[in-house]
């Protein structure tokens, strides 16, 4: 079984509209959905996918919001366990990246299939 800590591991399956889902696969699905379902996280995941260069530094994300900076790290994590983002540290700071092909995947969940007139 694919973990929700493990990035390199695909998104599991077919648009929504598709065939219907193995119970792996929305297992797989609610993770990465929970993870997406708290406003703080929804909003971290669009700073750090907008930002100049691809790329946030945790020191310009906790400005943005009202909690400590262990809070912002819980959520930051969630992110990371669910595969939606990657970071890097240099020196005190660590930098987050979005994965792009997470991120398309989620996108193409919700693709209808094409109709013919």
């Amino acid at each position: 079984m694919l973990g929700l800590d493990d990035i390199s591991a695909p998104v599991c399956c077919a648009p929504l509209s598709g065939p219907a889902l193995s119970e792996h696969e929305a297992v797989e699905l609610a993770g990465v959905f929970k993870a997406l379902s708290d406003p703080v996280r929804l909003r971290l995941l669009n700073m750090i996918a907008s930002a100049e260069g691809g790329e946030a530094c945790v020191c310009d994300l906790t400005g943005s919001f009202e909690l400590t900076a262990p809070t912002i790290s819980h959520h930051l994590k969630v992110l990371r366990q669910a595969g939606l983002i990657d970071g890097e540290r240099r020196g005190t700071w660590v930098y987050y990246q979005a994965v792009p092909e997470r991120l398309t995947r989620l996108s193409g969940l919700f693709a209808l299939p094409a109709r013919t007139p």
